[in-house]
């Protein structure tokens, strides 16, 4: 199990090539949380992960015959972005197997980056058994993304670097997927200040950790496709659960709504791009779940590379679970000027029409019938009910269709 001093030796190592990311305090979460809430920015290393400090701290200690030979990962995007660039730096030639699903803007990053990419099966595990093939095969050197105490003790070095740029903390929050991040920032923290809490957040369609925590060995998971893909590890090592289990004070899961909120909160109120996993920390906070009322709590924005196309869907769920888009459908009759008064209703409530579609054969449409499908903006979940009711009350046939009814403020 590393220690601090691993932790320490590593820093020594990568400092000169690792960019000492910000610690923003963030004003708007601070005041919401009612304490000091800062953002340690990973997002803004030269790869947008966190990933490259212990793939760094790994090649700097092969020996001149690993060099040689070369090195090969599995990863689903960032740790492979990560070792790809040191690699080339150090001029030793990567192989990075990447799943078929793997985000295309990882993919190119990580071609551009030098290193031969191979793209095999559907999930990280079935990568990395093609790994395990191309190992021996090849001869090359494995760099695994966190079951490596080289990885996680590279990964620990955010911790040193929180304690000096936030003396006052009492949590932090970290991103969880295989665990390496989580392992070597709770070493770090603990050998340090054991009164800051460290937890952990994973996304609750793949919760390998607590899963792991709960039977006190790793199991494998089904395979589910998230928002936060750089987490989405099916299985976590003897290795990282080990420290979890000693240096981890909790670790919760938040589902998808949840992850995209926060994606969004980060990029409209904090002015950052965060993917999924990067955005998880912030999630675990707004969730409510944590113990972290009034305490100074660092979180972890561990990466923003995400695809533009799933950003634009991410920012559609964020907005329905914040109540600022509402979709419905209005049954009417399709006959001149009854859209115009049905738009006319939706007007006087002060709702922004974004998109209509008609649609003639719906299945609940009778002849003579129209199904339209409308996307509105609106201002929260006041005005959701608000619209909502305009509409009932003008005699209009409607269906809410991405709006929880647990979420509109009860009817009186």
């Amino acid at each position: 199990m590393i220690t601090l001093d691993d932790v320490l030796a590593a820093r020594e190592r990568i400092s000169s090539f690792i960019r000492l990311t910000p610690c923003a305090r963030s004003e708007r979460l601070s005041r919401q949380h009612g304490a000091d809430v800062f953002l340690k920015l990973e997002s803004l290393q030269s790869t947008g992960s966190f990933k490259e400090r212990g793939a760094l701290n790994k090649l700097l200690q092969l020996t001149a015959a690993e060099r040689a030979g070369g090195v090969i990962a599995a990863s689903a995007g960032n740790h492979a972005q990560g070792l790809s660039r040191h690699a080339r730096a150090q001029g030793i030639a990567a192989t990075i197997v990447m799943p078929n699903n793997a985000p295309l803007v990882k993919v190119t990053a990580t071609r551009a980056y030098g290193a031969e990419v191979v793209l095999h099966g559907d999930s990280y595990e079935e990568a990395a058994q093609e790994v395990e093939r191309l190992r021996a095969e090849r001869g090359l050197t494995l760099v695994h993304a966190f079951d490596d105490d080289a990885v996680i003790a590279g990964q620990g070095t955010i911790g040193l670097e929180l304690l000096e740029q936030a003396p006052n903390l009492q949590a932090v929050v970290v991103p969880v997927g295989g665990g390496g991040l989580a392992s070597g920032v709770a070493t770090a923290i603990k050998a340090v200040r054991p009164d800051i809490a460290v937890y952990g957040v994973e996304t609750l369609l793949v919760p390998s950790m607590q899963r792991a925590l709960e039977l006190g060995a790793p199991c494998v998971l089904a395979a589910r496709r998230s928002l936060a893909d750089g987490i989405n590890t099916r299985r976590v090592c003897d290795r990282t659960l080990a420290i979890a289990q000693q240096r981890l004070d909790d670790v919760i899961s938040v589902d998808e709504s949840e992850i995209s909120e926060a994606v969004l909160r980060l990029l409209e109120g904090e002015k950052i791009v965060a993917e999924g996993a990067g955005a998880v920390a912030l999630a675990g906070l707004l969730s409510g779940r944590l113990p972290l009322a009034g305490k100074a709590t660092a979180l972890v924005v561990s990466g923003g590379n995400i695809d533009v196309n799933l950003l634009s869907r991410i920012i559609e769920r964020g907005l329905v679970k914040s109540g600022r888009s509402m979709r419905l459908r209005v049954l009417l009759p399709d006959l001149p000027g009854t859209l115009a008064r049905l738009l006319a209703t939706i007007a006087s409530e002060g709702a922004n029409v974004i998109a209509v579609q008609h649609d003639r054969v719906a299945a609940r449409t009778e002849v003579g019938g129209v199904a339209v499908d409308i996307v509105l903006e609106t201002r929260g979940f006041d005005h959701v009910a608000a619209v909502e009711a305009a509409l009932r009350s003008a005699g209009w046939e409607l269906e809410l269709l991405s709006v929880s009814s647990s979420s509109l403020p009860k009817r009186v």
